[in-house]
């Protein structure tokens, strides 16, 4: 038999303690939560840095089309960013369209032209001579610019060599990115839409590149240049126009004059300056260009002969030659 308690003893307080292990596994959720919140802002940090990248595919795209390479800001110039590093998009680059590509989007829109004959009413002729012509042909690009908001960027005039057309940056907006080959959006909607313009005209074109005179960063012999920059800016205009539908055969000359030929010589640095032209030409004038630089007149040989030359000059000289005194 069990000896009995005492009322001391049944009245005894026990005193449990608790472990805080157990609390923890209770409440231990919350770094969980919070290391899933983190997760979640680091990728949305990633997204965003990738839809940033993704802005520069098309730039990307137009710089391989022209060879060339992006240009970024740095110090008190610019410089080529193949030497910094590859700031190009993770997205996948459509390819550049080839040369057949090309000529059968120009092909396309002549024939649907040709199908539709009033798809565009204005333009009443396909060849443009006389200083009426020309002034006719402005003021349709005019209105072609007004309508993309490019009216305060072209400026052009009528010239003896035909119509030319000056595509300029402004204070407000740029034809091109600084530094850079690559359109903005409105530029390369209105050459795009120069394209079926010119496909259905016989005139041809000179098309010219010209910068201001901001030097770039790196001034070594085989640095980046305004000069390779203006003639890159020329190609990928001439691209744009490709792409609308011109026919590869308007395009006469592609050139750059780097800062050569400044609209506004007081300020060398000025926003005017940085353009792109494109020279309209006459027939006459489109056949004196082409006359300039091809075959010389009785052939390449009679032309490289010394004796030829020198036949040549003493030609020239006979009229000046004082007559030859008789010895009485």
């Amino acid at each position: 038999m069990p000896p009995k308690l005492s009322a001391v003893d049944a009245h005894q307080t026990v005193v449990k303690r608790v472990s805080r292990k157990q609390d923890d596994e209770t409440h231990g959720g919350a770094w969980k939560v919070a290391f899933a919140d983190f997760c979640l802002a680091l990728m949305c940090l990633f997204l965003v840095l990738w839809l940033l990248a993704s802005r520069n595919s098309e730039r990307m795209q137009q710089l391989l089309k022209t060879a060339g390479a992006d240009l970024i800001e740095e110090g008190q110039g610019l410089s080529s960013s193949l030497a910094s590093g590859s700031r190009g998009s993770m997205l996948d680059r459509n390819p550049v369209p080839a040369h057949g590509e090309v000529q059968m989007k120009g092909k396309s829109t002549q024939s649907s032209n040709t199908e539709q004959p009033d798809a565009d009413p204005r333009l009443s002729k396909s060849r443009y001579e006389s200083a009426a012509d020309m002034r006719e042909l402005s003021r349709l690009i005019e209105r072609i610019a007004a309508e993309v908001g490019l009216a305060s960027n072209l400026h052009s005039a009528i010239t003896p060599q035909g119509l030319r057309l000056m595509l300029h940056d402004t204070e407000a907006q740029g034809m091109f990115e600084r530094g850079s080959a690559s359109p903005s959006a409105r530029m390369r909607e209105l050459l795009r839409k120069l394209g079926p313009l010119f496909a259905r005209m016989e005139n041809q074109l000179i098309i010219v590149g010209h910068t201001d005179a901001t030097a770039f960063a790196d001034r070594s012999a085989g640095a980046f240049t305004n000069v390779a920059l203006s003639n890159q800016r020329a190609m990928s205009a001439r691209y744009q126009l490709l792409a609308g539908g011109m026919a590869e055969e308007t395009v006469l000359q592609v050139s750059g004059m780097a800062d050569r030929a400044l609209l506004d010589p007081a300020h060398p640095q000025a926003a005017i300056n940085r353009r792109i032209e494109l020279m309209v030409l006459s027939s006459q004038q489109a056949r004196q260009l082409g006359a300039m630089y091809g075959m010389p007149a009785g052939g390449l040989q009679e032309a490289a002969t010394p004796a030829t030359l020198l036949q040549r000059l003493q030609g020239q000289l006979a009229p000046y030659q004082p007559a030859a005194r008789v010895t009485p």
